[in-house]
């Protein structure tokens, strides 16, 4: 096994001590070490391939320059796309990312959770699950630095970033109406997290301001784990019965797209026989024979500003809680026009 190169074998070749050898590596250009000196360290030490111990330098400054981020599904390109931003985000301040999915699941992102911080993570990017209060009070009680992205806890004073749910909901069924649609449904999950409680507000919020009445069929909320039957049964619901719905909004791309389908086994035609507008985007809309309108969320902001909130903290611990919440845009295009 070849012998892992010391901070001696760097002085030896440079004619130096170990000691200024450290103090350049380690400190770079606040070593005080003569530009020259420290340029000879820093070619001898790329030449001799050297490897920093990462375990001696964490315990000397107290730092492990690892975050740990628990999505719900890093395969959704929601938030693989986040992933990757908070990633190369990270990398510019040395920090290293560890990716964990909870797929919704309290009981998986509590074991992440632990696991991450049993490795002395410095702090956590969060899109939290459904009944993981007491893992955020957790976070604060061990002074764990952390942020919440995407989803938030109302009742909880924490770091988040988030966007405007409400607002971007509202906007979306306003444009349906706009495009002379009165019978509009929404297709939602049933949970109680607070973005998606946003999004129906913003729904029946539009509904109510143009006094156009909410059907009971025209509502509904489907389970996260048995979604392609659900959302087949509820579209069947929306588009039956007297009173049929003309248009339909889908709460997330992941139902758009699984909705997307049923309906042209149905023989569903966008927006002729059905208008149509997803909240967020995705990837399968580019291969969708009509253009689609969806509400853009501002993907890279969230996650830059996450990382930005996280890094601060964890460098001052006693920073107060900063709470971002952004705009999104209609992306205006075919499926909800006349």
């Amino acid at each position: 096994m070849k012998k892992k190169v010391s901070l001696k074998d760097i002085a030896k070749k440079v004619g130096v001590s170990a000691a200024t050898v450290s103090y350049v590596l380690s400190k770079d250009k606040e070593s005080k070490v003569s530009v020259e000196v420290a340029e000879k360290v820093k070619k001898a030490a790329k030449e001799l391939n050297y490897q920093p111990n990462q375990i001696a330098k964490s315990l000397k400054m107290g730092k492990t320059f690892t975050i740990g981020l628990i999505v719900a599904d890093i395969s959704n390109p929601f938030f693989s796309h986040i992933a990757r931003i908070i990633e190369d985000e990270a990398t510019k301040l040395n920090y290293t990312v560890i990716f964990g999915s909870s797929d919704e699941r309290p009981d998986k992102s509590w074991d992440l959770l632990n696991f991450l911080a049993n490795r002395q993570v410095d702090g956590f990017i969060l899109a939290p699950t459904e009944g993981s209060e007491h893992q955020i009070k957790y976070l604060k009680e061990q002074n764990i630095p952390f942020v919440l992205i995407d989803r938030y806890f109302p009742d909880l004073d924490t770091n988040y970033v988030v966007i405007d749910n409400y607002q971007a909901a509202f906007d979306a069924v306003i444009r349906l109406i706009d495009t002379g649609h009165k019978r509009i449904g929404m297709l939602a999950y049933l949970n109680s997290l607070h973005h998606m409680g946003d999004r129906v507000k913003g729904y029946e919020k539009a509904m109510k301001k143009h006094k156009l009445r909410l059907d009971s069929n025209w509502l509904q909320e489907i389970n996260f784990f048995d979604m392609e039957l659900e959302v087949k049964s509820a579209i069947d619901k929306m588009l039956g019965g007297d009173t049929p719905i003309d248009a339909l909004f889908f709460a997330t791309n992941t139902l758009a797209i699984i909705g997307l389908k049923y309906l042209n086994s149905l023989n569903y035609r966008i927006p002729s026989d059905l208008a149509i507008i997803s909240f967020d985007q995705g990837e399968a809309f580019d291969f969708y024979y009509c253009p689609l309108t969806y509400i853009k969320q501002p993907l890279d902001e969230l996650a830059r500003n996450a990382v930005k909130i996280l890094t601060q903290q964890i460098e001052s611990p006693a920073k107060a809680t900063k709470k971002v919440c952004l705009p999104a845009q209609l992306v205006i295009r075919n499926s909800c026009s006349k």
